[in-house]
């Protein structure tokens, strides 16, 4: 047995590349995102799945054919470390993350010169380590040509670093706790573990990884590839025809209940189609059909006097209240899913607490049950103790720990049954929506507000998706016999490394050009925006408190009782066709755009099993995988483009 086989797949060179391909990940998202204002779903890890990791994962693998890199002779295994390292890291690095946190605390005092009532009211009330509160400090960050102050941002750096390392250790033990029972016991998915899993083959007489060597991925590859490259050349040079991926229906009707209908446009999507295909068809059925339920829904209000909105934009408290829905029906499935679990942690906990001696239990898990129970126990106490030395109450900290660690864990849950993250509802809103702003204190209230960094209900792209990527990276270990131990290890380490060099890159690049002077930092989108302007929401929450939301909390109470009602239902009849996953996805933001393509994924799927059964579908599941690898190929052809052009293209 070689080195290699003993280390499953996390090997030194495997985990020095990683790193490697974190800290020009760090760079590139810098420059391509903030300096020169790219898309912030470009290529640089967030989205699902991040377009930039696969493409490395592809390219990478395709190098190994190359007679001057043939030598290395990179395994399967090691590549797919590799992978699982970038998907969890390298988020971090991008603007709606760490360019999100970083400059909102700093923005504070800097906006509170151009509002003099925040300086007065509110601003005295923030944590002295926040930020630097050094006029000099504050003003260099804003318009940049300036050295970083490290005195002056060592104890800021150093809290807000811990904070996010203390969230991303409990969400990871959590995740290491509960793998087995999703991985093994109820079999979840993980239709993004397919995608690397079936890009890398391990050859039959060992050595090197290859790409697959069946005709249908290289189709799908070279198809979705030559479709999604010219529609994007197309828009860059209006003069070039275009190949249409969008048929627009109907335009959206401003009176009236057909109001409710939205602009509805036919959209093809290529790798969201494929994606439609390869997730489970109860799944697929449930996005679209329950999308359309909405839209009816949306009508119904309407016509009973409702003021005409689109179904996307009915972010209101009354009837249908679909966001409000989404969130109880995703907190129901959190405690379904820890229900249903319970005989797994009960299991956990006993290892946990047995003396140790002879043969572990636990031996092939990611981490020790005992260190994954303390290290879980430590990180939910510092994170705890981070709001309590904020000026916040006890009970106020342990309540948005406690629902921001649950809403990733569920969030995780979702991903590995569709590929999907849900957009919900505001978690720092979620905790209003009960109690109101009225019972917080005003240091609570700048605390909640100043977490919308890691609130925001688009969980693909915040801090949130550190921790799902890990459970899909845990998933691709166990599918390909890394040593699970050894790659979680890893994980953690690309993480630090990732923070590390994440915040030195922010920091020098923000002093150097300028908050200010940064296309991200003057875009008209989260999280720029809310940098600027989350004074304004402090501002108003204390001067002018709310009371619980009665009507909110019934939106809350619908979506569990919906969400329960699925699940019991698909637990008696076999044959029932709607799931409580679906039906978050469905009521979150953004899904028009996956009704059309999850439709066709979806008659395709069922077409191909009705007629040539589970042979035929196996055999075309190669071409899915090339569509979604040649689509996400595309997307980092282009971010790269407008890396090199800085911006201008």
């Amino acid at each position: 047995m070689t080195a290699r086989d003993c280390a499953g797949g996390v090997t030194g060179r495997a985990v020095l590349v990683g790193i490697a391909i974190i800290v020009l990940t760090s760079l590139a998202a810098f420059y391509g995102e903030v300096v020169w204002g790219g898309n912030v779903e470009a290529a640089w890890g967030t989205g699902a799945p991040g377009p930039w990791p696969v493409s490395f994962l592809f390219l990478m693998t395709a190098a190994m054919a190359l007679p001057v890199l043939r030598r290395m002779c990179f395994t399967r295994r090691e590549l797919l470390t590799v992978y699982s390292m970038t998907i969890v890291a390298t988020p971090l690095t991008s603007s709606t993350v760490l360019f999100y946190v970083l400059p909102k605390v700093a923005l504070y005092f800097y906006m509170a010169r151009a509002y003099p009532i925040w300086e007065t009211t509110w601003l005295p009330l923030v944590p002295s380590w926040f930020a630097p509160s050094s006029a000099a400090a504050i003003e260099a960050f804003g318009l940049g040509q300036a050295r970083v102050p490290w005195s002056l941002w060592a104890v800021p750096l150093a809290m807000w670093g811990s904070f996010m390392v203390a969230l991303f250790g409990a969400s990871l033990c959590l995740v290491a706790i509960l793998q087995r029972q999703w991985v093994t016991n109820e079999r979840l998915a993980f239709p993004l573990a397919q995608i690397p899993l079936e890009t890398v083959r391990e050859p039959a007489t060992g050595g090197a990884a290859g790409l697959p060597v069946a005709w249908p991925f290289w189709a799908g590859f070279i198809g979705s590839l030559a479709f999604s490259f010219v529609s994007g050349l197309s828009r860059r040079i209006p003069a070039l025809p275009a190949i249409p991926n969008a048929v627009t229906i109907m335009e959206w009707q401003g009176v009236g209940p057909l109001a409710g209908l939205g602009r509805i446009e036919l959209l093809i999507v290529p790798w969201l189609v494929a994606l439609a295909y390869i997730i489970p068809k109860e799944l697929s059925f449930s996005v679209w059909f329950l999308w359309i339920v909405r839209i009816l829904l949306t009508v119904v209000a309407i016509a009973a006097g409702a003021t005409p909105q689109t179904p996307e934009d009915w972010w209101r408290n009354d009837f249908p209240a679909p966001y409000h829905q989404a969130f109880g029906a995703l907190v129901a499935l959190g405690l379904w899913g820890l229900w249903s679990s319970r005989r797994h942690i009960a299991h956990v906990l006993k290892v946990a607490l047995r003396r140790p001696g002879g043969e572990s239990d636990d031996a092939r898990e990611p981490l020790p049950y005992r260190w994954a129970v303390i290290g879980f126990a430590v990180s939910f106490a510092w994170l705890v103790i981070f709001f309590m030395l904020a000026g916040c109450r006890m009970v106020f900290g342990l309540a948005l720990v406690a629902l921001i660690v649950g809403a990733y864990l569920a969030y995780a849950r979702v991903q590995a049954d569709t590929a999907l993250n849900p957009v919900t509802w505001h978690l720092h809103d979620a905790l209003l929506t009960p109690i109101g702003s009225r019972a917080l204190r005003p240091r609570e209230i700048i605390s909640l507000i100043t977490m919308r960094w890691l609130t925001f209900p688009v969980p693909e792209s915040v801090f949130s998706v550190c921790s799902i990527n890990a459970l899909t990276s845990l998933k691709i270990g166990d599918a390909a016999r890394i040593n699970l131990r050894r790659l979680t290890y890893a994980i953690l380490g690309g993480f630090l490394v990732s923070l590390a060099v994440g915040v030195f890159v922010m920091m020098t690049g923000l002093y150097y050009y300028g908050f200010f002077n940064t296309g991200s930092g003057m875009a008209p989108y989260w999280p720029s925006l809310m940098s600027r302007h989350d004074g304004d929401v402090i501002q108003y929450l204390i001067t002018d408190p709310s009371s619980p939301d009665l009507h909110g909390m019934l939106g809350f109470i619908a979506g569990a009782v919906v969400c329960v009602a699925l699940g019991v239902l698909r637990l008696r009849f076999w044959w029932w066709p709607l799931h409580p996953v679906g039906y978050i996805v469905a009521m979150g933001w953004g899904q028009s755009q996956y009704t059309f393509p999850f439709f066709f994924g979806w008659a395709a799927k069922a077409l191909v099993i009705r007629y040539g059964g589970l042979r035929l579908y196996r055999w075309t599941v190669p071409l899915a995988i090339g569509v979604i690898v040649g689509d996400l190929l595309n997307a980092t052809i282009w971010s790269v483009i407008g890396l090199v052009s800085q911006g201008r293209i």
